[in-house]
């Protein structure tokens, strides 16, 4: 699903904007890092060396952000 949202003014959010759903996120964050992404880190989060968060279910996530700064994701089922 892909949901947009008009707005009259653009604002910078404080949260994921947009995320996918990969098979294999550590691949997918070494192939983007080798592209020049850089992956975010969240203080009190235990994040590995690619950037990459286990939820307690399991589920893996990562973090980046686009040219203008929104927060996107990539995400990998438990």
């Amino acid at each position: 699903m892909l949901r947009v949202t008009a707005v009259p003014e653009v604002a910078r959010a404080g949260y994921t904007v947009l995320g996918w759903r990969v098979a294999d996120l550590a691949a997918a964050t070494r192939e983007l890092t080798a592209r020049g992404v850089t992956f975010l880190r969240y203080e009190g989060m235990s994040q590995d060396e690619h950037g990459i968060w286990t939820s307690p279910d399991g589920a893996q996530v990562a973090w980046f952000a686009d040219p203008d700064g929104n927060t996107l994701s990539l995400t990998q089922d438990a």
